[in-house]
């Protein structure tokens, strides 16, 4: 007898791209329009307006078509020149970019580097920016930390570059909207952030949140930069209604439009809430089946949750199990975690079923493999986290 073919749905549980709502994906199958029509414009300002929102800031939230990595390096093309000095402190993939952004423009840097999956806090900014001999013109840090599932304390890092005379540039690309960081109450001078992770649009549109202190700085010395110009793009956004000095991502800005107004329907607490019961859930599952937890463990990392994969089996089967036998696109390690480590994501547009989905996933992949757990255990161990919680944590 012919073994029945079971059709796997797909389901994409990375850490960006994330899924869209519904409604998202829908707008982007409208006409196309015009980027200086009075139609587009009234689209633009309303987002350019909710972002300043999610980033709880007063600023003028900068946008350019690019994906993060564009607007990290508008922070340094506008920040920094050669020979300037500048600090970073990472402690993981995403971390180093900033590292690699300043060695490419030829900055006197000094870099932090700690173990991947150490948590960042103001204390150990405090002790680099202490030993250095020249205050640096800006810190740079992250937020969460997409490759080990950590999120840095961000409010002690602005709080030691504010004691010693810096500015502090904060990468939130994948932790905004989904880890609390209200930029001006902690006194972040820029957070940068892309579109494509917890605000649930399609990649290709990036955002600098510069306050003036850090535009001061941008505007002391020309040169150096020209699409990621801060002082150029500014100037097109504070026109009524807000403008742009080249074409923007039209369609983008049209489902980004639509993925704030759910975002802030919801309400940022929710948000944030949602996002603490998720996490929960994907850390109960992980624990039920047994794997040790990847990093510092900190409860407010509600972005992606990273576990160590057994020894006993090949883990770099397991992402590729759960995309070809199951339909889950999950994320393995990167660099030297590669083959060991799990990161289930739960940022942006995800639910409680998407958890246990993930989950479930990881289990048989783990099942295939040899691993030998109690089949559902995984499931019924996040279930658990939703029923105390009283929600089935639902999304906007």
């Amino acid at each position: 007898m012919t073994q029945p073919q079971i059709y796997n749905k797909e389901y994409l549980m990375a850490a960006g791209p994330t899924p869209l709502p519904p409604a998202v994906s829908q707008v982007m199958a409208n006409p196309i329009p015009y980027h200086r029509a009075p139609a587009f414009m009234e689209i633009h300002e309303r987002a350019l307006g909710n972002l300043k929102k999610v980033f709880q800031t007063e600023n003028e939230v900068l946008s350019f078509a690019s994906s993060g990595t564009g607007a990290l390096e508008s922070a340094v093309g506008n920040l920094l020149f050669p020979g300037d000095v500048a600090a970073v402190a990472s402690a993981g993939k995403f971390g180093e970019r900033w590292a690699d952004l300043c060695r490419s423009y030829c900055v006197d840097l000094t870099h932090l580097d700690l173990e991947w999956g150490d948590r960042i806090d103001g204390e150990a900014i405090d002790r680099m920016l202490g030993s250095m001999e020249q205050t640096p013109r800006a810190v740079f840090a992250t937020l969460s930390e997409t490759s080990t599932g950590v999120v840095h304390d961000v409010r002690g890092i602005a709080e030691a570059a504010q004691e010693h005379g810096t500015i502090a540039v904060i990468d939130a690309i994948s932790g905004l909207a989904a880890a609390d960081l209200p930029q001006d109450d902690w006194g972040v001078d820029v957070v940068i952030s892309g579109s494509q992770k917890a605000l649930m649009a399609p990649p290709g549109l990036a955002f600098a949140s510069v306050s003036e202190k850090a535009m001061a700085i941008a505007t002391e010395r020309e040169g150096n930069r020209f699409y990621f110009d801060w002082g150029r793009t500014a100037k097109g956004q504070a026109q009524s209604p807000p403008s742009s000095p080249f074409t923007p991502a039209v369609t983008l800005w049209l489902a980004l439009d639509v993925a704030l107004q759910q975002i802030l329907e919801e309400g940022l607490p929710q948000v944030f809430e949602r996002h603490a019961i998720l996490a929960r859930a994907a850390r109960a599952g992980v624990d039920g089946l047994g794997l040790e937890r990847f990093g510092v463990q900190f409860e407010g990392s509600n972005v992606v949750t990273a576990a160590h994969l057994p020894e006993s089996i090949d883990g770099a089967q397991v992402p590729k199990l759960m995309r070809d036998s199951y339909g889950v696109t999950a994320a393995g390690g990167q660099n030297d975690l590669k083959g060991k480590i799990v990161r289930i994501a739960h940022c942006g547009y995800f639910g409680a079923f998407d958890i246990l989905i993930s989950l479930t996933a990881l289990e048989n992949s783990l099942r295939d493999l040899g691993y030998e757990v109690e089949p559902g255990t995984a499931a019924a161990a996040a279930q658990r986290v939703f029923v105390e919680a009283g929600s089935p944590a639902p999304v906007g």
